[in-house]
């Protein structure tokens, strides 16, 4: 197979699809590379790289999508891709469709074959193509939080961690899966007071467990949320459904029982995001202040961190590639559970009910 992996062209976006030892794999396994020029320059990977592993490197990205059986990329395909996808053409990547109309729309239009890392889900039930991004994130965000908490920035000019005789910043995460265990386990690094809440008893268990004991757990309900957001410096929005536009936690009219210069950072912006008043920001421009709150949102938090991002990236998504080539994505998908459950758009048919949900379209699948 001919497989193809374009330069990221979303903003500040630096990840690649593919390392180069990941390349070498492929071609291992007789299959076809064509890298993008300059495609991994952001991510520490340069054509050479890409070159010494086996890969033709092709000029422009239409040359990339023209060339290839299948795309591996890192973002969800942007406007100016739409006309490229081909029909028939496997795209796989992070789509997060139910947060975007026209994506949805341009993908089903161009009759190619969407297979969503998100949506990818073992027999466990866990996320393997999300988790190492969701646990790159959950970090990110509290560093992002505790720098956006400084005065210059119009925050509430709390350190997290606190010094001898001042009490520590106190530390709000909504969701006790990845991202939010993540980010407690930084915030608690850091000396913060941190409250998780989830209405999953068992992950709230496995928190307890695992934790130090200055994390305390909650259970998450409104009256327990607005109680807690009167106090709290800073907000962790970490709510996933699978496949599915997260729900609203902290409406607009919340923000008015916040102290000014408090800061949100809602992780799920990528799902719509779990805050009323949540919008897509990018790292040029990743905040905005609504009632003197600060709401960070940006839309690919782990591109600020290429290197770390893309090699977490390909060392799960490679055995799911190999998969693809080797054996086509119909028969991949029949013998793998997982990958079948990734299966999203199929040349022009919704294939994931969440999908058609959010929209409030048809739920028939095809």
């Amino acid at each position: 197979m001919i497989i193809g992996v374009p330069k990221e062209i979303k903003n500040n976006e630096s990840r690649v699809g593919m390392t180069p030892a990941g390349v070498f794999e492929l071609v291992k396994n007789n299959h076809s590379v064509y890298v993008q020029s300059s495609a991994g320059e952001g991510s520490g990977f340069f054509d050479m790289d890409y070159k010494n592993a086996g890969a033709i490197i092709l000029d422009t990205i239409g040359q990339v999508y023209a060339s290839s059986e299948m795309i591996v990329k890192v973002k969800e395909p942007i406007a100016e891709e739409y006309e490229l996808v081909q029909k028939d053409q496997i795209v796989f990547t992070y789509f997060h469709f139910a947060s975007s109309e026209p994506l949805t729309k341009a993908m089903i239009a161009s009759q190619s074959v969407c297979i969503a890392y998100e949506t990818v889900e073992d027999k466990k039930g866990t996320l393997p193509l999300l988790t190492p991004m969701s646990e790159v994130a959950g970090r990110m965000a509290i560093q992002q939080g505790a720098k956006y908490l400084e005065k210059p920035v119009k925050g509430r000019g709390v350190l997290l961690g606190g010094v001898p005789g001042v009490q520590p910043g106190k530390v709000l995460v909504l969701g006790a899966g990845v991202v939010g265990i993540q980010a407690a386990k930084m915030a608690a690094g850091l000396g913060a007071h941190v409250t998780i809440m989830d209405i999953d008893m068992n992950r709230l268990r496995y928190v307890n467990d695992v934790l130090p004991p200055h994390v305390v757990t909650e259970f998450s309900n409104e009256f327990n949320i607005r109680k807690h957001i009167k106090n709290h410096d800073l907000i962790i929005g970490g709510v996933l459904l699978k496949g599915a536009k997260a729900p609203n936690l902290i409406t607009k009219d919340m923000l008015e029982e916040m102290r000014p210069g408090t800061v949100i950072v809602d992780v799920a912006v990528d799902q719509g995001g779990c805050v009323e008043t949540t919008k897509p920001t990018t790292h040029e421009d990743p905040i905005y202040i609504i009632d003197d709150v600060v709401h960070y949102s940006v839309a690919n938090m782990p591109g600020a961190v290429p290197y770390t991002s893309t090699v977490a990236l390909t060392n799960v998504t490679l055995p799911y590639v190999l998969k693809l080539a080797n054996l086509g994505w119909v028969k991949a998908t029949e013998i793998d559970e997982s990958l079948h459950k990734g299966l999203n758009i199929v040349k022009g048919e919704v294939v994931y009910k969440e999908i058609n949900e959010a929209f409030g379209w048809e739920t028939e699948l095809v």
